[in-house]
């Protein structure tokens, strides 16, 4: 088994400072970190539409999970993350959007806030290559 550490940056200043990658794979195991809505430009993306943020979040964690030699069929565990549960149907529809084949272990929760206060969702996900 090649337990060989591969490191994934999404470019965000944030990562060395904090110290932290936006992915890591361990072998046949990929984490992506907690994944807020950024746009390219680093500007919030869909500000107030839940929905939109969930899908950006989606997004930038399936391209860390590619640059990783993942897909999102490898992915086994998410966690969705929202400052607001009652909103959970709309998180939950955009991930059906990408899931709902594929039908891994997925955890919503109600969080106080995050570092930016336009952020609506965080997700995190895992991921097993076979």
């Amino acid at each position: 088994m090649d337990n060989t550490r591969q490191m994934i940056s999404s470019g965000s200043p944030l990562e060395p400072r904090i110290g932290f990658s936006r992915a890591v794979r361990k072998g046949s195991h990929v984490a992506v970190a907690g994944t807020a809505p950024i746009g390219e430009n680093g500007t919030v993306v869909g500000q107030g539409d839940v929905h939109a943020q969930t899908v950006r979040c989606l997004d930038i964690a399936e391209a860390a999970l590619q640059e990783a030699g993942a897909s999102l069929t490898d992915v086994v565990r998410t966690r969705i993350m929202l400052t607001d549960i009652s909103r959970w149907k709309e998180a939950a529809r955009a991930h059906g959007e990408r899931f709902a084949a594929i039908r891994p272990a997925c955890t919503f929760v109600e969080v106080s806030r995050f570092i930016d206060e336009r952020w609506l969702v965080e997700i995190e996900v895992d991921a097993v290559l076979d």
